[in-house]
């Protein structure tokens, strides 16, 4: 029977009245009472009464005060509040009804209102109200029974212990935090509580993750409304929308920090979070049990990506250091680099750039064999059959990590209209029945209302894409202009000082790649000043589409967000990979844009200009955007809090689990989103443009190493404890990844064949060289040119090398004494047909094998199936066995859980890696050190 609710005395309109300080309220299944807390706080580390001895229900009393004022019950959800000036009263009576309408449902109050800005009330969930809703909502608990392992399982086993010798430098330390075995289960069901190992303390049976799932799940279903004339005023979320509450939260265990007792929040800190673990493996069923299966399998996928990385970061060193060894060794390279040659190269800008020795690109040109060379297209095409392993081989673990953790009979539940959503239509006359609740919600006619939006909305995306390319168009302008002023500085440059005449002569021999790296580094700032503006205007133009469920909301940022960072980081890129110097004309007739010449590819071809831009980008990115912004910022606007704040340290001891809580950040919904953002952005940085750079795995996984702690101390430090939800895959991620994996097929294809050397050089050593090298290949893919044809305003007027009669510039045309002069030569259709017949072999090559990987790699493991239909099976013989001996008459409690493993079920799984650990390492609960893990 539920308790009668007394309000506690508030703040706000009583202000005046002497606050009480706490006060107790049970529910449907417990009885009021009121508890009195020590006011001498001397000693406490974390506002924790000083309680007798035997008063301390476990060692988490040592670290903090996480039960009510009985040091009994404990605290699962911390709801707060703040005085509402503007409509106090109403504040107040939404608060009372809703706290009256937890009650009912059997969860048990506690309050803190001792006249301070911030008000709590702490909530307890009794285990019967657990036991309920577990039932209610089918949740899988662990069986009595574990089966013995078959000599597979122990084949299995042994296979897996030899992996793991190899592996345990990489290993974290499992005296600590030991390996978690698995059970069986199934789902709970209180008229068959005899199946499962409920312990004497019930408390302990459901773990914190699933307690605060629980509250939360009751928490976003009760109303507030006194009238009920408002259907849609019901729900945690709602409340907080509207003011009603400031914070919802579950606590975190303990302190993190060094010297603090032994506790989950700071086990999973010393050993996971801390930056002495940056290479090791990470504890994802500790991080599970924690932070909820949401959290840990966003840490599982990163750091199986990272994992990934590893032999692609092989493999790319090995093709770095292979350009490394044939830079200065090649023979095109020599050709080019030979003075003697005396090739005299066309003016790279109009009337004021002078004519120019192709020698004096030399070290751009040998810098370019470095990654354009024959390794390039196997790296690409490793690259390929890379993203198709990393994705199927993840749906294996993610199929694995479904069955550990109970979630492959996971359904998402069906979602309540967001409270943003209800509040902009409440007083919306079009109401329609919602087919699975049936409750008459509000309904916004797709073409009257939703069309017009959604059509708005992309329409303004485009407009917001185009200025990131107008952005690039600007950089482009600038290269040009930067460029021709670089060349001037001979004419310009007069100093008698050596160090001005050396370092201008530097910069005029480095002209192009002083150029590239100042325009890649104006491109970066203007991508992050862009990125910024462009995260605001996503989230404007989401909120104005007024969609109903977080979903539909999560869905429709993503791919907002997605699509405009994807423009703004990799438009430059593809301009460089794939339209510049294509277009550009030929000496006397070149072709403008606005008046003014396109760019061209320097001698050494575009290739190494790509990689440039990619690296400072991707480099830039992670490191200026993602571990400044989220290492260096935070500590320094703790420092200045820190700075700032007037509290003394007394003061500051003083303050209750709840309250240092209530100072952290709060964990957004959208947190995880950002951080999947940014992976999925680096992974488009190593496929699609992986032929350019194969330097980006190691850079990537460098980066990775270093998020995975970033995030990690993020969560267990800087955030208050999230909501331990759960989630079966990583949502449309996984899309996203899969359709980044496919455009990379294509890209790579057009890079080796357009941007790069390696179809010419095909060409020429297969069809035009005389004894099948690259010998005399400069001169193959030079065009002359007869200077008189040059247009008198357009003549270079620097003649310092003289009077030239015939320059070059690289194409395949006719010279001027054949007819008809400056066309395209046999030599340009033989290199451009060489080039589409590469694109489509290796397109459909790749897209071939890549698609026979996938159809040969099942996304679940045959042992994984095996196991799961054994599972099922072995359970429903328990189930019948156990109802056999119930009817009976057979007493299932003084049996224990001996008779479910019995050796007449005959039975045992071949996916129990779990029984040889638990030999290794009791399921007591206790590390082979045998101090307790609190989760």
């Amino acid at each position: 029977m539920a308790a009668k609710y007394t309000p506690a005395p508030r703040t706000g309109d009583d202000s005046k009245q002497k606050p009480v300080r706490l006060q107790t309220f049970s529910g449907a299944n417990g009885l009021d009472e009121e508890a009195q807390r020590h006011t001498d706080d001397e000693g406490d580390v974390d506002g924790q009464t000083a309680n007798s001895t035997q008063d301390k229900p476990k060692l988490e009393t040592d670290l903090r005060n996480l039960f009510f004022d009985d040091g009994k019950r404990r605290i699962d959800f911390i709801l707060a509040w703040t005085i509402d000036h503007k409509r106090p009263e109403t504040a107040r009576q939404a608060r009372q009804v809703f706290e009256e309408n937890l009650i009912k449902e059997g969860l048990e109050l506690e309050y803190d209102t001792r006249g301070r800005d911030v008000n709590f009330v702490k909530v307890h969930a009794p285990f019967d109200v657990l036991k309920r809703y577990a039932d209610i909502l089918k949740l899988r608990m662990p069986m009595k029974m574990t089966p013995l392992p078959s000599v597979g399982a122990r084949l299995w086993n042994n296979t897996i212990q030899l992996v793991r010798k190899f592996m345990v430098p990489f290993h974290y330390d499992e005296t600590v935090l030991p390996t978690v075995s698995r059970s069986y289960s199934c789902p709970y069901s209180s008229s068959r509580e005899y199946l499962f190992e409920i312990p004497e303390n019930k408390d302990e049976y459901f773990s914190k993750a699933i307690r605060s799932w629980i509250v939360d799940y009751i928490l976003r279903r009760q109303s507030f409304n006194v009238s009920n004339s408002k259907t849609f005023s019901f729900g945690i979320k709602k409340m907080l929308s509207d003011g009603f509450y400031s914070a919802a939260y579950p606590l975190h265990e303990g302190h993190w920090k060094a010297g603090s007792a032994n506790n989950a929040r700071k086990v999973l800190f010393d050993h996971w979070a801390n930056w002495t673990n940056c290479l090791k493996f990470q504890p994802i069923d500790y991080i599970r049990f924690y932070f909820g299966e949401k959290i840990a399998l966003y840490f599982a996928w990163l750091g199986f990506y990272t994992l990934m990385l590893v032999p692609a970061t092989v493999v790319g060193l090995a093709v770095f250091f292979y350009g490394l060894g044939i830079m200065s060794t090649n023979i095109a390279s020599k050709e080019l680099c030979d003075p003697h040659n005396n090739i005299t190269m066309c003016p790279l800008c109009d009337a004021r750039c002078p004519y120019w020795k192709l020698s004096d690109a030399c070290s751009h040109a040998k810098a370019s064999r470095i990654f354009d060379n024959g390794a390039t297209v196997f790296f690409a095409i490793f690259m390929s059959l890379w993203g198709t392993l990393f994705l199927e081989f993840w749906k294996r673990k993610e199929a694995t990590i479904q069955y550990k953790w109970d979630l492959t009979t996971f359904v998402q539940e069906e979602e309540p209209p967001r409270p943003e959503y209800l509040s902009k239509l409440e007083n919306w006359q079009i109401f329609k029945m919602n087919p699975v609740t049936g409750i008459q919600e509000p309904h916004l006619p797709f073409w009257k209302r939703r069309f017009p939006i959604f059509l708005a909305s992309y329409s303004i995306m485009l407009f917001l894409a185009a200025i990131a390319v107008t952005a690039v168009i600007g950089v482009i302008a600038y290269r040009v202009s930067m460029l021709a002023a670089l060349q001037l500085i001979p004419q310009h440059v007069s100093s008698n000082s050596t160090v001005v005449a050396t370092t201008a002569g530097l910069i005029y021999e480095n002209a192009s790649l002083v150029t590239t790296v100042t325009a890649a580094l104006i491109n970066l700032a203007i991508i992050i000043i862009l990125n910024v503006i462009y995260g605001h205007l996503a989230f404007w133009l989401t909120d104005w589409e007024c969609l109903r469920t977080q979903s539909e909301y999560d869905n429709s940022i993503t791919i907002k967000l997605f699509a405009l960072q994807f423009v703004n980081y990799f438009c430059s890129i593809f301009y460089i990979a794939f339209f510049k110097g294509q277009f550009v004309g030929r000496p006397g007739k070149y072709r403008t844009i606005f008046g003014g010449r396109q760019e061209e590819c320097e001698a050494g071809g575009c290739l190494i200009e790509l990689c440039i831009q990619l690296a400072i980008i991707m480099v830039g990115k992670q490191l200026i955007q993602n571990n400044f912004i989220e290492i260096v910022v935070p500590k320094l606007i703790k420092l200045v809090k820190r700075k700032c704040s007037k509290e003394t340290r007394e003061q500051k001891l003083a303050k209750t689990p709840w309250e240092k809580d209530y100072i952290l950040a709060p964990a957004e919904s959208m947190s995880l989103f950002y951080e999947y953002l940014e992976m999925v952005l680096q992974f488009g940085f190593l496929t699609i443009f992986c032929a350019a750079f194969p330097l980006a795995p190691l850079f990537a996984l460098l980066n990775n190493i270093v998020e995975i702690r970033v995030d990690a101390n993020k969560f267990t430090t800087h955030l208050r404890r999230p909501l331990a939800e759960k989630s079966a895959n990583i949502g449309i991620w996984y899309s996203v990844l899969y359709g980044i994996s496919r455009i990379a097929i294509i890209s790579n294809a057009f890079i080796i064949a357009l941007t790069s050397e390696f179809i010419p050089r095909l060409v020429y050593t297969s069809r035009y060289s005389p004894d099948e090298s690259l010998s005399g290949y400069i001169n193959f893919t030079m065009a002359y040119f007869n200077t008189s044809d040059f247009a008198p305003s357009d003549r270079p007027k620097d003649i310092h090398l003289g009077v030239i009669s015939m320059c070059r510039y690289k194409d395949f045309r006719n010279p001027p004494w054949e007819d008809p002069e400056y066309r395209r030569s046999t030599a340009f259709w033989h290199v451009l047909a060489a080039r589409l017949a590469f694109v489509v072999v290796f397109e459909n090559v790749v897209v071939v094998i890549t698609s026979l990987i996938s159809w040969l790699i099942p996304d679940v493991p045959t042992i994984l199936k095996e196991q799961i239909h054994r599972e099922a099976y072995i359970t429903n013989e328990i189930v019948l066995k156990t109802e056999l001996r119930r009817a009976q008459g057979e007493d299932l409690n003084s049996l224990g859980g001996a008779h479910l493993s019995d050796e007449n079920l005959r039975y045992s799984p071949h996916h129990s890696e779990d029984i040889e650990l638990k030999k290794r390492s009791p399921s007591t609960g206790k590390s082979k050190s045998g101090s307790q893990i609190y989760i």
